[in-house]
């Protein structure tokens, strides 16, 4: 196995060409930086090159894990990955810090981002559609530290949600929810399944209607025919190019939307969101992080507040605005949907009444179920 410090040497030498490099231009590089050339030196940092510069460099085998979600590596020699049980360590690798750092950097500037020194941090979406985050050594301890979060590999259906995680009356519920145009937001925390929830429900709307899809880092993919995804973009290196996603809810309004969708509703957005909504655009929804259902009106006061507005302007909006609160999380491997519930106007402020919810493996009514029942009547 050829020295990785001879692989990174090689390459940096062939770093101007541009394309991908011949055998020629190993040999050549070789000479230059003084080694003796071999026919098998030359094929084994051919292969080292090739192996780095190709998806996620060394970590591309873990991409063949089954029912992978996530990739983290702490420095050189801690590496993790998620296959739905939670964080288990793997074999790092790296052989130091730098090998992790180069892989960080050329995967930013594989979709024209800076991560360096001067910008030791990154969060994007890669060719591939992994969402891909980097923090340099210097900012992060115990060194580079890379997250990777990778798409589901198949859209799941309802059918599939009531195998794994939802109770058919949930899943009557939801499908209702989505028939009847309610507005609702999904709430859950990192990994819960709010995203691949919310493709689902998105899938059983109406193909003749059409869904513009607001995004910080595109991961909706719905199963639906007429789908247009907006998704925000951070400014260059000279400041300019900026798009966040209080213009793109904006622009959505603008283009004809029979749903507007927020992927996750994390700061000042909410406040056009919550105005769409109150003026005629039924049917809305997204997700946004939160404990419970009961929790999810002080998450929304607070992201209010981002957005200028007052904390009863922002429940007064919400009250009129928000019809169901559905909450998921993660048992085991399994994603579930353990409660959905109102968001309802109490004195100056909102609050969340549970109408159903999961204990463990049986489920009971909440004291909002009889008001629910009515609105999806």
């Amino acid at each position: 196995m050829v020295a990785e410090h001879l692989v990174a040497e090689v390459r940096r030498h062939l770093a101007l060409l541009g394309l991908p490099p011949t055998a020629d231009d190993v040999a050549a590089a070789l000479r230059a930086t003084g080694h003796i050339v071999s026919d098998s030196l030359v094929l084994a940092i051919q292969d080292g090159i090739g192996h780095d510069s190709v998806g996620i460099g060394a970590l591309e085998p873990l991409l063949e894990l089954d029912n992978l979600t996530d990739i983290v590596v702490n420095g050189a020699d801690q590496v993790f990955v998620d296959q739905g049980y939670g964080l288990k360590t793997v074999e790092s690798p790296f052989s130091n810090d730098d090998a992790v750092r180069q892989l960080g950097v050329r995967l930013a500037a594989s979709i024209g981002r800076r991560l360096d020194d001067g910008s030791p941090y990154v969060d994007a979406r890669l060719p591939n559609g992994l969402r891909f985050h980097a923090v340099l050594a210097g900012i992060a301890h115990p060194g580079t530290c890379l997250s990777l979060r990778v798409p589901a590999r198949r859209r799941l259906t309802m059918a599939d949600w009531e195998r794994g995680g939802v109770a058919p009356r949930a899943a009557a519920i939801l499908r209702r929810v989505v028939e009847k145009k309610l507005a609702f937001l999904i709430s859950g925390g990192t990994g819960s399944g709010k995203t691949t929830l919310l493709a689902t429900l998105l899938g059983l709307v109406p193909p003749g209607e059409r869904i513009v899809i607001v995004e910080d880092s595109r991961e909706l993919d719905p199963d639906h025919p007429h789908t247009v995804s907006l998704e925000a973009r951070p400014a260059n290196g000279e400041g300019a190019g900026l798009v966040t996603m209080t213009d793109l809810v904006r622009q959505a309004l603008r283009m004809r939307p029979d749903r507007l969708v927020v992927g996750e509703v994390r700061g000042a957005e909410l406040r056009d969101l919550l105005q769409a909504l109150n003026t005629g655009h039924e049917g809305g929804c997204g997700t946004v992080h939160a404990n419970s259902v009961a929790d999810v009106p002080a998450r929304l006061e607070a992201l209010g507040a981002l957005g200028g507005l007052a904390p009863e302007a922002t429940a007064v909006q919400v009250a009129s605005a928000i019809s169901v609160l559905v909450h998921v999380n993660r048992r085991g491997p399994a994603r579930e949907v353990s409660e959905i519930g109102l968001a309802q106007r109490a004195g100056t402020g909102v609050r969340a009444r549970v109408a159903w919810r999961r204990c463990g493996d049986t489920a009971e009514a909440g004291e909002a179920l009889p008001e629910l029942m009515e609105r999806l009547s």
